[in-house]
Formats: structure tokens, sequence, C-alpha cells
């Protein structure tokens, strides 16, 4: 018997997708919704995000890194702070995560959704 796919674990979630490239999100959002989750936003804009953690439930958040020529890491850090668990996708590699984000997972574009889901809900490993 094969075990239960990972990207199962999305249903019922709370999913924010923090992208600014439209057909990703808009892929993302639909492949998301497929699994069973609801999509919070698909946003490309930090002061959305940041609104959108503070206005809605989220249960877990994909973030991209470059938003329209800025650096999504004051969404991870509101994030951080109200332990709620996320993933970097980007096309770029971890070198451009801060020393504080180096612990998170980062996938690689274009995004895997069985990957990200074994990193939000998976085992959890210790970061400290």
């Amino acid at each position: 018997m094969m075990a239960a796919s990972y990207s199962q674990m999305f249903a019922g979630r709370r999913i924010l997708i923090v992208e600014d490239e439209y057909l990703l999100a808009d892929e993302t959002r639909y492949r998301l919704e497929q699994l069973g989750a609801i999509v919070v936003g698909p946003t490309g804009q930090i002061d959305v995000a940041l609104q959108l953690i503070d206005d809605e439930h989220v249960d877990a958040a994909i973030l991209d890194i470059h938003l329209e020529g800025e650096l999504v890491f004051p969404v991870a850090e509101r994030l951080v702070t109200l332990d709620i668990e996320f993933v970097f996708a980007s096309g770029y590699d971890a070198s451009v995560l801060p020393d504080k984000f180096k612990g998170f997972v980062l996938n690689e574009k274009p995004i895997d959704l069985e990957n990200i889901a074994r990193a939000l809900f998976g085992p959890k490993r210790d970061l400290h």
C-alpha cells in the first residue's frame, strides 16, 4: 500500500500565496484549490500580504522572495512572529536569504506542491 501524498495535507488549510507573477500565482492558486486548500490572496504586494495576515486566518504561506523590486522578508518576519509555517518559492538560490531565514525551505520555481506540503506539514525539523 502506498503512503498518502503530502499534497493531500493542503485540504481544508488556508494558504497565503505571495507572488507577483500573475500567471504563476494563478496557477498555484488553482492547483491548491484542486487539492482542497482555501487560498488567501494571491498578492504580489508586501503591504497587502501583511494586511491579509492581520485580517484573515492563515495556516501556512508560500512566499516569492522578490516582489516588484521589494524583498518579501517583512512578510516572513510577521509569519515567524505569529508562528505560521511558510516556505520561500523563488528562482533564486539560498544565498539571497538573510541568515535568520537560512533554515527555512527554499523551493525553486517551478513550484513543487508535494515538496512544499512536506515542508509545511511533514515532520518538523529543529531549526534552533
